[in-house]
């Protein structure tokens, strides 16, 4: 499948398009450019077009696998529970699939915490992380937002009708009518209680995170992240931990995967650094 994509200056690149047979779904992702392969994974309720505004500065350097998660986008979901872990399970699948053995992974918030997972699940596969707005444990949300995740159901369906989210799905989806059952499997992975705290300080992958400053996750626990990855320490030799802390000024969690001027001249230099040769 080969599909025109329009980048930020107006013109337009193709981009190769296909379904992975995976773990029962038929897995939905997207190839553009070419070099060292960048998983793209997008938010709750979301599609590869939300990362639209980056896209064509990545392809520009990377190979980037756009990835649609299970019931999102062009991948029709299945009889099993929307669940981070079996996500991680379908992206490291996917990488077998194309034969790429390792790859950097960009996450935004249920996105990035199938990232998370998938350096947890399968460190094997992960060259560098970027972890947009998500955190490691479930209490790193402010408490408001876990408690709006209740009502999550078939009234907030109907609602949710009139927003950008649903019209996304519904121009993508094979059945548009699964809505309130994608709907309802969100809420209840929203409302979840986990916490990864041990697992990801075990990680050994280089980890970019990012939050915005009036985000969804709490400020401290993005930088309890940072700590945890090996930061926020003093160093009197003036050494740089392997990984990184980013806060976006003005941006919220609805915004923070978009904000490319802000994004990009945090993310390429990081993803650069001590590159590894393309596989």
């Amino acid at each position: 499948m080969i599909r025109s994509v329009r980048n930020l200056d107006g013109s337009k690149t193709s981009a190769h398009g296909g379904y992975a047979a995976v773990n029962g779904l038929n897995l939905y992702y997207e190839i553009h450019g070419t070099g060292r392969p960048l998983v793209l994974l997008h938010g709750g309720f979301g599609t590869i077009g939300m990362f639209g505004e980056l896209l064509p500065a990545l392809a520009g350097r990377w190979q980037v696998v756009g990835v649609e998660l299970q019931g999102h986008g062009h991948t029709a979901d299945i009889d099993r529970p929307l669940r981070l872990e079996l996500m991680a399970d379908d992206v490291a699948a996917l990488l077998e699939h194309l034969a790429l053995e390792t790859a950097d992974i960009f996450g935004y918030s249920m996105g990035g915490g199938v990232a998370l997972q998938t350096a947890i699940r399968h460190p094997e596969v992960v060259g560098k992380l970027v972890i947009v707005s998500a955190p490691c444990r479930s209490e790193g949300w402010y408490p408001e937002i876990v408690a709006s995740s209740g009502s999550m159901n078939g009234d907030a369906a109907e609602a949710m009708k009139d927003t950008p989210m649903y019209k996304a799905y519904r121009a993508s989806a094979p059945r548009p009518q699964d809505w309130p059952v994608l709907v309802g499997k969100m809420g209840e992975l929203m409302s979840g209680d986990y916490d990864w705290t041990e697992d990801f300080a075990a990680i050994e992958a280089p980890t970019l995170i990012v939050v915005g400053d009036a985000d969804f996750v709490r400020l401290e626990h993005a930088a309890e992240m940072y700590t945890l990855m090996g930061g926020g320490k003093v160093d009197v030799q003036g050494s740089m931990p392997a990984s990184q802390l980013a806060i976006l000024p003005g941006t919220n969690h609805y915004t923070s995967f978009a904000r490319a001027d802000l994004l990009l001249p945090i993310v390429m230099p990081f993803l650069k650094e001590h590159e590894a040769a393309p596989v």
